[in-house]
């Protein structure tokens, strides 16, 4: 084997990493809102992933049944979709249950472990225990060739610019918008916000939700590199906390490093070992390093 061919398999190795990282690193954000900002352990959060992909699967089913001449078309207006599904999901949720637990971090835990099993037997009873995967329409299939040997597929250079998308649309709604502003001085200071005039209890009801709706737009670029179980979005949960408890938990920036360093790592030692092994490595390597510097990559600044 040539040197080339070492390199291509690198570079494509090191893209495979990159896919891995857009929906670690959509999972992150959604959960660096919910828990770095608020402090809630929300264990239902691979579940609102899950809604998202489902939606995916239920939006191509029904455009191929009812418009098929429609199926190029119908997957931005699923993310959308997915997106809007789990936004409302998470907004129910924590009018019904978180709202009541805040300052309770274990009670948060305990209760939507709990939600995440209930709703993933409801994906059993309503949508079936089997994996599925959507029909992908044919401008998101196939691979880009930049030079002989070298493949790079399309769908992950799809979920690298939605994921790109959605982290700047994140940031900037958390430094410029009214939502984001009200966030901050919750934070901040929950009492003086309170003093001011911002809603606080609004403030975390629309923050919890759009932290699921991102999750749900992690569940729509997952469909796009794997199929679709009752128990999918459980399986990125624990991978999930890691990114938000490695990077900092108030950190958005550091969100996306520890996704990134995260994701490479897991894939290019995958190359060399078996998954189970590379995971092993992974997580040692992350392990160490939070003993070296507990409270994370990017530790944020709290005036005490």
């Amino acid at each position: 084997m040539s040197f080339s061919d070492l390199l291509n398999i690198g570079v494509m190795q090191g893209f495979a990493g990159l896919s891995l990282f857009a929906v670690l690193l959509l999972m992150g954000l959604g959960l660096a809102i919910i828990f770095g900002q608020m402090g809630v352990i929300n264990m239902a959060h691979g579940e609102f992933m899950t809604i998202g992909a489902y939606t995916i699967y239920l939006g191509s089913q029904i455009t191929e049944k009812y418009a098929p001449s429609a199926l190029p078309y119908y997957f931005p207006f699923a993310i959308l979709a997915a997106f809007g599904f789990a936004f409302i999901g998470g907004w129910i949720v924590e009018w019904a249950l978180i709202r009541h637990l805040y300052k309770r971090p274990l009670d948060t835990l305990l209760a939507t472990w709990g939600v995440s099993l209930a709703m993933q037997q409801a994906f059993r009873s309503f949508i079936g225990p089997k994996e599925v995967s959507p029909t992908l329409p044919n401008w998101i299939m196939g691979s880009w060739t930049p030079k002989e040997g070298l493949d790079i597929p399309i769908n992950g250079l799809f979920v690298l610019g939605l994921t790109a998308l959605t982290t700047c649309l994140v940031l900037i709604a958390l430094s410029k918008s009214r939502w984001g502003l009200r966030v901050r001085a919750t934070v901040s200071n929950r009492v003086m916000a309170n003093a001011i005039g911002i809603d606080t209890k609004k403030t975390d009801r629309l923050t919890f939700a759009i932290g699921c709706g991102i999750a749900g737009m992690a569940g729509a670029a997952f469909t796009t590199i794997g199929s679709t179980g009752p128990t999918s979005g459980s399986l990125y949960i624990v991978d999930s906390f890691l990114v938000v408890t490695f990077g900092g938990a108030a950190s958005l920036l550091g969100t996306v490093v520890s996704a990134f360093g995260i994701a490479q790592t897991q894939s290019i030692t995958e190359f060399f070992m078996a998954g189970s092994m590379a995971k092993v490595i992974t997580l040692s390597l992350i392990v160490l390093i939070l003993m070296i510097r507990p409270q994370g990559l990017f530790a944020s600044k709290v005036r005490r």
